[in-house]
């Protein structure tokens, strides 16, 4: 078989996976969960021996953005065109739907401390709290006259106050336990996008209509711009590495770049093939990083040490993996093309 009939086969399958699994949707949109039945998964080999690659369907329409790994091992997604928060179980392809209200379309999703999802809801203008066991949805909109902030991503400090970005050219600070919200403008106004947190607790922000990404002072709240070394990259998510150094995917310019926060230094290299589109990055807890690249419908692994990119293609065509979060020997994307999500798992 020719790889161009074997490409074709596996996107009918997930296809005909995603529909099936769509019609076992019995339950009234509007009821506290719809569950629906169990989904069967596709499994593909990656092109290397690193780690194997499978795709779990979730229900036609959902449109998934971002990813996170729940406690209770299975993972949690967000359904930015439903309007929902996806549960799914790994193990059975069980999808279980938390509605989040009126209007909601969630971007990003995290888990705390507290074992609950946190999400960024850009339709509601609110962050959105999900209990892990209860399912129970609490709101916390922003402040009156902030108007529609187009909430991106969000991420824990070391004091386990909640940061968050806001296209719209905000970033913003929730205190979970007093409900206290205050919103900053950024400083060169639209694209903070990605947000991520240091072992030491620096929080982050990469601004992709602004090319750059900033470091947030977590006590006065101002941030301070760090601009990459090549002009108009579009640094649209960060990532921290064991040693605290910020990963960038640089979605303009098709790279992956890295700056340590110790020698106030930078470095970048192209994503491997023509025409790459870095979206997502993130690093796992071997320091690999990770990123998703539109531009060759693929996954693709970085080893510093080695410098060496090693390419995971994903079946079919656009799948549009957004965004990448993990646990130890496993990372998930949300492939938003084509209403499944994906996950790498390694030894």
């Amino acid at each position: 078989m020719d790889r161009s009939t074997a490409v074709r086969r596996w996107l009918a399958l997930l296809v005909l996976v995603a529909t099936l699994a769509a019609c076992t949707d019995g339950r009234p949109a509007g009821g506290p969960t719809a569950t629906t039945g169990p989904a069967p998964t596709s499994t593909v080999e990656a092109t290397a021996a690193q780690g194997r690659l499978t795709v779990y369907p979730v229900p036609a329409g959902a449109h998934p953005h971002d990813v996170a790994p729940a406690r209770d091992g299975g993972v949690w997604f967000t359904a930015q065109h439903a309007g929902y928060l996806g549960h799914l179980d790994p193990a059975t392809g069980r999808v279980t739907q938390v509605p989040l209200g009126a209007g909601s379309a969630p971007h990003g999703v995290i888990v705390g401390a507290d074992g609950a999802a946190w999400v960024t809801d850009g339709g509601l203008n609110a962050i959105v709290r999900v209990e892990g066991s209860s399912r129970e949805v609490r709101r916390f909109p922003l402040p009156a006259g902030r108007g529609n902030a187009n909430l991106n991503t969000a991420t824990f400090d070391a004091r386990g106050i909640l940061w968050f970005t806001g296209q719209a050219g905000i970033y913003g600070r929730l205190d979970p336990t007093s409900g206290e919200m205050k919103v900053f403008d950024a400083p060169r106004g639209r694209g903070p996008y990605g947000i991520a947190t240091t072992p030491a607790g620096d929080v982050y922000y990469a601004s992709l209509a602004g090319s750059h990404i900033a470091r947030i002072d977590t006590n006065t709240g101002a941030a301070t711009v760090l601009e990459p070394p090549t002009s108009g990259q579009g640094a649209r998510r960060v990532w921290s590495d064991s040693r605290g150094r910020i990963w960038v995917s640089e979605w303009n310019a098709g790279r992956v770049g890295v700056y340590d926060p110790g020698t106030r230094q930078w470095r970048e290299w192209p994503l491997p093939g023509s025409g790459p589109r870095a979206y997502a990055v993130f690093v796992d807890d071997r320091d690999r990083i990770w990123l998703t690249d539109f531009g060759a419908n693929a996954l693709v692994s970085f080893d510093p040490a080695t410098e060496a990119f090693t390419t995971y293609p994903l079946p079919g065509s656009g799948a549009d993996v957004r965004q990448l979060l993990g646990r130890p020997g496993e990372v998930w994307g949300a492939a938003s093309g084509q209403d499944s999500l994906v996950v790498v798992r390694f030894s």
